[in-house]
């Protein structure tokens, strides 16, 4: 069995990588960084010594740089089982402050990106009518809130874009899951000096993904909203 997970050298994408290499997946990861990549890939390696990792260093603000990503896990891997689009970019600011090129940078990395890969590897799905596609949206999907600028904007076009993919895709038998963390420790929330316990983790994410994927083939999770105990982070 075989996963791509975008943006997993850390953080939520990291983890989900690490719970399906335990679970018995070979995985395909992605990011700018190749050092923290080869260092994710280890750490995975460690916790599931079975599985096959495939590195790939790639700005998924470049659609070139993405079609070689889905190029090469089209080379190693026959099939892709699972795609989770967790490439994603925070930049806070109110839309009439932000600098010009902001948004179309940010629609880049975390709503074309997925959108290209997607459109990439799901020729082999449809073909044997099996694969779950989960889009890491957002909170901020659902609900404006002061300073979401650029960011909140593309987080509602990830939604949509999964809610018509779902449409297009149940006749052919392909899950699409739209998953919306809240609060979640990560380089996102760098700086915060709140309490650690006050958001979610990481493995919090991947738990919840591996338990939509493993309901019954006839059952689909469509979309589900994660948040602390205490709410969002005001």
């Amino acid at each position: 069995m075989n996963a791509v997970v975008t943006g997993a050298s850390k953080g939520i994408g990291k983890a989900i990588a690490e719970k399906l290499a335990v679970e018995g997946f070979n995985v395909a990861i992605c990011s700018r960084d190749a050092a923290k990549l080869e260092d994710a890939a280890a750490d995975i390696k460690a916790k599931a010594p079975q599985a096959e990792v495939l590195t790939f260093s790639a700005d998924m603000s470049k659609k070139e740089d993405v079609l070689a990503f889905a190029n090469k896990i089209k080379e190693i891997f026959q099939t892709v089982d699972i795609l989770v689009n967790n490439a994603g970019l925070y930049l806070p600011g109110a839309l009439h402050e932000q600098e010009d090129g902001l948004l179309e940078y940010l629609m880049a990395v975390n709503v074309f990106s997925a959108h290209t890969i997607t459109r990439q590897l799901l020729p082999s799905m449809i073909t044997q009518r099996k694969g779950h596609i989960f889009n890491l949206c957002s909170t901020a999907s659902y609900q404006a809130y002061p300073n979401g600028g650029a960011y909140s904007i593309t987080k509602f076009a990830l939604l949509g874009f999964s809610k018509n993919l779902r449409e297009e895709l149940k006749n052919h038998n392909v899950k699409v899951t739209a998953l919306s963390p809240g609060p979640t420790l990560t380089a996102s929330w760098d700086g915060w000096d709140g309490p650690a316990d006050r958001m979610m983790e990481p493995a919090d994410v991947a738990r919840l993904l591996w338990a939509a994927y493993t309901l019954s083939a006839q059952a689909v999770v469509e979309e589900v909203i994660m948040r602390p105990i205490l709410g969002d982070i005001g």
